[in-house]
């Protein structure tokens, strides 16, 4: 009964924070009772993430020891691992990222193999979250969209909506709000689904951010009244990360000074903060606080206290976005206090800043393959970076210099960017991803399955008497089969599959943690639908279709890439002699009765 209770707490951390916790409480008494370690375990575990977002990173981190004496006690290496991952996030929270990833990683391997779905999705967000506050944004984004991948909506528990925050977050660093934007409304619509006014702060927050960032402040101020409203305890937004800071800077860039003076005080009553992002933004909300009364001197004089860290570029915790927010306004203020020189210096800096971003922006998408497919989105981003820099050009003549710079590294990256293009990795017709893509891809797929120590197949496929439908019907009608085919490929493939065209009428698909058994089976059931498939034509009706496959694995074919792809043309070929319609396996297995193919005949 405890167990149950306690999974059952876990389940709801996301979807109902109070529920959560009155059950984590209750499984804790009971487990304690009866000495049950294991259930003791996953019920501090649950309370111990409750408290990472209503309580302190103090009070979490004394109940998750205390949890993994439990499982240390129980033997229960998931439990384990979801604590220590959590202690580690403890860790991130008081400043010590670095600590934290150097705790959190070695998990990961295990974590992969241990876990699953939305428990394996928080291991990955946390060590996401660790590369993030180091400011290393392409770690970031993969692990938080390989975690995005184990917990989606139907199986993540909620945790997909804190995966649509974080992103939000993440893209805000590297200076994509638009994007950022897109995340946080998908997050704010699955929250309202949900129980927990934590999450529902997280994402207000974030786009108050994003819209500042924007310069739509204005637009922000009814969440920014909606988040002072939340009270901070579990009916609430809580007592970590309250964020006074970002929402000071919304309403001082909005013109709201009463509002704005009113979070300032709020923020620094809130105690000195570990976090460096946190005490940055704090300086630059105060320094905003003296503009907007009219003492520049007083700005200057505020801002100074944060210069030391601002100038650094390896300050953990210290995001490059929050830097050249502290720059920008250290520019205003020497501007406003007469200082032209020192207002140059500071703008210059503001301008470095913004072009890393650029640059940080290049490599988390090169890095993260999921995101190649918003790579116009980037484009975009700098076109807007593009013309903003024209208009500092006709505003500030006395910039030229520095801004012909700036103009020479946005080419740099416009050029990575077209270079990243010129590698499109899609099919037209079909939509699978193209022959390219599969050079690409097959090698790292296939030396992570070696390294993994779990199989992958290969397969290929080639459409039974194609010429003969070009032919007879015209291309036309051939491009109608090659595209419906395509289709019925996408919609009963697996995500993990990779899924393309590999020329003509051949397709190829990659299928990892699949045995040659496995896929022959599946290719065996694609047969079948497409032999279903029936094509009316304008003077005919095109059905029976057929293809061949060959199939081969990394168990059978494992000295290379080359070699795997060979083993399934062999195998392709010798169903082509035995008459076509059937899947040839780089295996020794029986043959099914009647059909006389002795590799592995339909």
């Amino acid at each position: 009964m405890a167990l149950k209770q306690a999974r059952r707490a876990w389940n709801l951390l996301h979807v109902d924070s109070l529920q959560a916790r009155r059950l984590a409480e209750r499984s804790i008494a009971a487990a304690t009772s009866t000495a049950d370690v294991v259930a003791e375990g996953w019920g501090r575990v649950a309370f111990g993430y409750h408290l990472l977002y209503f309580g302190t990173a103090a009070e979490a981190a004394r109940e998750l020891r205390r949890a993994i004496g439990c499982f240390e006690l129980g033997a229960d290496r998931a439990g384990h691992l979801l604590a220590s991952a959590a202690l580690a996030r403890s860790m991130w929270r008081s400043g010590r990222a670095r600590e934290a990833l150097d705790a959190v990683l070695p998990l990961r391997d295990e974590g992969v193999r241990v876990l699953r779905h939305d428990q394996r999705g928080v291991l990955l967000n946390t060590i996401a979250g660790c590369y993030s506050a180091l400011g290393d944004s392409a770690q970031a984004f993969a692990h938080m969209f390989e975690a995005l991948r184990d917990a989606g909506p139907s199986r993540g528990r909620g945790f997909d909506t804190v995966l649509h925050c974080n992103l939000s977050h993440e893209l805000m660093q590297i200076g994509d709000c638009e994007h950022a934007l897109q995340h946080v409304e998908q997050g704010l619509a699955a929250c309202s689904r949900l129980k927990n006014a934590r999450l529902l702060c997280v994402l207000l927050i974030n786009r108050v951010a994003c819209l500042t960032e924007l310069g739509r402040a204005a637009e922000s101020l009814p969440d920014v009244r909606t988040v002072m409203a939340m009270p901070a305890d579990p009916d609430g937004r809580g007592s970590m990360e309250p964020a006074f800071e970002t929402l000071a800077i919304a309403a001082l860039r909005a013109g709201e000074l009463a509002l704005g003076a009113q979070l300032v005080d709020a923020a620094r009553a809130s105690g000195a903060s570990e976090i460096a992002d946190e005490r940055i933004e704090r300086i630059t909300a105060s320094a905003l606080l003296c503009l907007a009364h009219g003492d520049a001197k007083q700005a200057v004089q505020v801002l100074r206290a944060g210069l030391a860290d601002a100038e650094l570029d390896d300050v953990d915790g210290l995001s490059t976005r929050i830097r050249a927010q502290f720059f920008g306004v250290l520019s205003e203020a020497h501007e406003a206090a007469g200082d032209d020189a020192a207002s140059l210096a500071a703008l210059r800096q503001w301008q470095r800043l913004h072009q890393a971003q650029v640059q940080l922006a290049s490599r988390a998408r090169y890095q993260a393959a999921t995101l190649q497919t918003e790579l116009l989105r980037l484009q975009h981003r700098l076109d807007e970076n593009d013309e903003r820099r024209r208009r500092t050009e006709r505003a500030r003549s006395e910039l030229v210099q520095i801004n012909a710079a700036l103009s020479h590294k946005i080419d740099e990256v416009q050029a990575l960017q077209e270079a990243l293009r010129q590698q499109a990795m899609r099919d037209s017709l079909t939509g699978l991803f193209n022959r390219r893509y599969l050079n690409n891809t097959l090698p790292t797929m296939f030396a992570l399955a070696q390294r993994e120590g779990q199989p992958m197949s290969l397969v290929i496929i080639d459409l039974d008497h194609f010429k003969r439908v070009n032919d007879t019907h015209g291309h036309a009608a051939g491009d109608r089969l090659l595209a419906a085919f395509g289709d019925m490929l996408s919609e009963h493939g697996r995500r993990s599959d990779v899924l393309c065209r590999y020329g003509g009428e051949e397709f190829c698909l990659l299928m990892p943690r699949t045995t040659a058994d496995g896929a022959r089976r599946k290719v065996k059931l694609l047969l079948r639908r497409w032999r279903a498939q029936r094509f009316a034509l304008e003077e005919d009706t095109l059905e029976g279709l057929s293809f061949s496959a060959g199939v081969a694995d990394t168990s059978l074919a494992p000295a290379s890439p080359d070699a795997l792809l060979k083993a399934a043309d062999d195998e392709l070929l010798a169903a082509k002699r035995e008459g076509r319609g059937r899947i040839g396996m780089a295996a020794s297995v029986p043959a099914e009765s009647g059909m006389g193919f002795p590799r592995a005949g339909l």
